[in-house]
């Protein structure tokens, strides 16, 4: 699948049981790596809290998922300059949200040239967000520890998904795990 805005891990033998269960919520494949499925959802953050509320009635649906990233911006890629100019062109649109607060991007890459690596593409965008914030007036700060927001990338060979996730999302929603 190809147009994905949904990345789900699973855990071990996980497979079968998020396929079932979530199967309903759009078109939902494996991916070509381990443990790893791709969905097309509508909305991607309804498709999250829906995953959400399954799992409370549902604890072996649960205990299949390790992770659910819905992506809020998506796009293809061909080269690694490529994904870095629209991934900072993207990223750079959430600067206002940043402003004074707390946060930092974490990559997670699948398929794909992996030059640059995920550290240094996490630090190339997390600066440029900490230099529009300061052009802003309102300087921003990299945490790892309890930030105010966090920017979650995926990809799946040439294609990429971004969220901004806040506080109080990461606090909602117990499967985005971005870190």
């Amino acid at each position: 699948m190809q147009d994905w805005n949904v990345v789900i891990s699973v855990y071990q033998d996980g497979f079968r049981r998020a396929l079932r269960g979530l199967r309903d919520l759009g078109p939902i494949a494996r991916s070509a790596y381990h443990n790893v499925l791709v969905m097309k959802a509508d909305d991607p953050v309804a498709a999250l809290a829906t995953i959400e509320q399954r799992t409370l009635a549902n604890t072996a649906l649960y205990d299949a998922l390790s992770r659910v990233a819905p992506a809020t911006r998506c796009f293809d890629f061909q080269s690694s300059d490529e994904f870095m100019q629209n991934a900072k062109s993207l990223v750079l649109q959430w600067a206002p949200d940043l402003a004074g607060r707390s946060f930092h991007v974490r990559l997670h890459r699948r398929g794909g040239r992996h030059e640059p690596h995920a550290q240094d593409v996490e630090r190339a965008l997390d600066d440029a967000v900490l230099e529009a914030t300061q052009q802003a007036g309102q300087p921003g700060r990299v945490s790892f520890t309890d930030p105010d927001a966090v920017i979650a990338i995926d990809t799946v060979d040439g294609r990429a998904g971004l969220a901004l996730w806040k506080r109080e999302d990461l606090a909602r929603y117990h499967l985005l795990r971005p870190d």
